[in-house]
This record gives structure tokens, C-alpha cells and sequence, in this order.
């Protein structure tokens, strides 16, 4: 049974990995990349869609890698994957403090009620999640270890 938990966990914690990578170095590029109203109007879209799934996904993320923890107390590999939910931990804490609140604001944006500093605003969501994203890249590099 704990070797379901542990391949189920890493899968899950692999494909949140997977999609946050696919944000920070394919979708947002592509963005970035298309005529300014069109570009605004896809993040917004983007913050709206992601915005509801991805705090289940990284709760869930976590809870799986809690519950793994606990019922492999007593088998190798444990304080990897102890420190993969201290990872996971920081970066729901990183995204609750840093990231939320710019995409709250973000996803209601208009090209007629759109700030003036919107794309600075963006830019410091890409900073900030670019440090998410090598966080959560570590918890799943931890979570495959504790796999060997």
C-alpha cells in the first residue's frame, strides 16, 4: 500500500511540477510574445483558470506528501520526503504572500481597466514564480529519491 501512495504522490506532485514549468517557460513566453491587449487578456484568462485549480492541486500536492511521510516513518528516504513537504510548505507560503495577490488583480484586468504598471506587475509574478517553480522542482527531485 505505501508503495501506491509513494508512486501516486510523485505522480501528482510531478504533473503540478510539470504545469507550473510549462507557465514559467512555454505559456507565459507565448503571452508575452502576442500583441499587447491579446497578451493582458490571455494572463487574465490564464489567472482565472489556474487561479481555482492550482491551491487544490497544491493542497493535495501536500496532504499526499504529509500522509507519505507518516505511513513511511520507519522506512529509508523518510527525511527526503520530510523535506519535500517543508519545500511544498514554503512554496504554498510563497504563493499565498507573493504570488495570490498579484494574480487576484491580475485576472480581473481589462485593456480598459488595466493598470498602468500592469506589465511591471507581471513581471514580478514571473520573478516570483520562477522561485516557485525551483522550489517545487527540489520537492519532487526529493520525492523521486526517496523512491531508490
Amino acid at each position: 500500500m505505501l508503495n501506491a501512495l509513494e508512486v501516486v504522490t510523485t505522480v501528482v506532485v510531478g504533473v503540478m511540477v510539470g504545469v507550473e514549468f510549462s507557465v514559467a517557460f512555454v505559456i507565459n513566453p507565448i503571452l508575452n510574445a502576442l500583441p499587447e491587449d491579446s497578451g493582458q487578456l490571455g494572463h487574465a484568462h490564464g489567472g482565472r483558470m489556474l487561479g481555482a485549480v492550482m491551491p487544490v492541486w497544491y493542497l493535495t500536492s501536500l496532504a499526499l506528501v504529509a500522509v507519505w511521510a507518516v505511513a513511511g516513518r520507519h522506512h529509508d528516504g523518510t527525511g527526503l520526503v520530510v523535506t519535500a513537504a517543508g519545500l511544498l510548505i514554503l512554496s504554498v507560503i510563497m504563493s499565498i504572500l507573493l504570488l495570490v495577490p498579484i494574480n487576484n488583480r491580475s485576472k480581473t484586468w481589462t485593456p480598459d481597466n488595466r493598470p498602468a504598471d500592469w506589465k511591471e506587475q507581471m513581471s514580478r509574478w514571473d520573478r516570483f514564480h520562477y522561485v516557485r517553480v525551483a522550489v517545487i522542482v527540489a520537492a519532487f527531485a526529493l520525492l523521486v529519491a526517496a523512491l531508490v
